[in-house]
């Protein structure tokens, strides 16, 4: 699927611009994006300017000397890219709706809210490195809630009603729910759903527990289908990110960038749940030689090519589990010593 940064090149390349530069300094690693968004939000357009400006960007995004093509914030006369000419390129596309759904938001503790809060916020800055806030959707969402924001609700699509309304209100029968509690691990094709929905819960204690699968049923009473499905690593939850934004992230990269879910998951887990996979993981390889409990060093090597761990990662799970590390030959001349 394209990006909003890759659809506002191709519409650069289709006026005859195979170079760019700017007025005003962009502080995102792809400017082409940062410039697209600026000129949805209503702050800038490409114009053509008398004279060169420097740099300027490639279409593949180079560094080269100077273009008479530049994002502006100001008033110019020969606008050759705007907010009407951005929206109507879109057109031609079909992005998905990511769904934050908030039914839960006032069983959260005040603290819970705040966390619940900040993840939506960091949501807000990660769709937008994609796509446009417009695509991330806050369902259910009430005035207690929207106190609590601290990003523009306006730059995105706050929808007072439930989840189902909205979906029915946009032609959508069916959607995507990650679930934890799923038995099926997300697939490829499925990634061309027309709407992904995560539920805005947080520490799922109290009567949170299990509130994901909640949401499903309610969205098929109402008449949408519902496919249940899970971000996994090698088969297993545990280890997987469950913050909204990670979670999120792990989805955008996968659906924009072609990373398969291991992949996508290894470049944002946390260094705090690879541990906690670790600790599931290592004590399939036990070694008793004596009365210690040995672990080959070597698997540190095995573990982080899937896991994002560090070697003081690998020491504190193998101190929490009383285990010792020892190459792999010593432990095997242990072995033949003791026999």
């Amino acid at each position: 699927m394209k990006s909003l940064g890759m659809i506002f090149k191709e519409l650069l390349r289709s006026e005859g611009i195979d170079k760019i530069g700017s007025l005003h300094r962009l502080g995102g690693d792809d400017p082409f994006q940062e410039m697209a968004i600026s000129i949805l939000d209503g702050k800038g357009v490409i114009v053509r300017l008398e004279d060169p400006v420097k740099p300027a960007w490639s279409l593949d995004g180079e560094l080269v000397g100077s273009s008479q093509f530049a994002y502006s914030q100001g008033d110019h006369e020969d606008i050759l890219v705007g907010i009407e000419e951005i929206k109507g390129e879109l057109s031609k596309y079909e992005h998905p709706y990511f769904i934050i759904d908030l039914m839960y938001w006032d069983r959260h503790t005040p603290k819970e809210k705040r966390k619940l809060a900040l993840q939506l916020n960091q949501s807000y800055g990660l769709i937008r490195d994609y796509l446009w806030g417009e695509r991330l959707v806050l369902t259910w969402l009430n005035k207690r809630a929207e106190s609590s924001m601290h990003f523009p609700l306006q730059r995105i699509t706050g929808f007072r009603g439930p989840t189902h309304k909205f979906l029915a209100e946009n032609g959508i029968i069916e959607a995507t729910l990650l679930d934890l509690w799923a038995e099926e691990d997300i697939r490829p094709e499925e990634l061309t759903s027309r709407a992904f929905i995560i539920g805005g819960i947080v520490d799922k204690t109290g009567d949170k527990k299990g509130a994901t699968p909640r949401i499903g049923e309610k969205l098929q009473e109402n008449g949408i289908r519902v496919k249940r499905r899970r971000i996994s690593l090698r088969g297993d939850t545990v280890g997987v990110p469950d913050r909204i934004n990670l979670i999120l992230e792990i989805l955008l990269k996968m659906i924009f960038e072609g990373k398969n879910m291991e992949e996508a998951v290894l470049e944002v887990q946390p260094y705090k749940d690879a541990r906690w996979r670790l600790r599931k993981e290592l004590p399939k390889h036990k070694i008793r030689v004596d009365r210690s409990a040995l672990i080959e060093k070597e698997l540190f090597h095995e573990y982080s090519r899937w896991l994002n761990i560090r070697w003081k990662d690998f020491q504190k799970v193998v101190d929490d589990l009383n285990l010792k590390v020892v190459e792999k030959e010593k432990i095997r001349k242990k072995i033949a010593e003791s026999i």
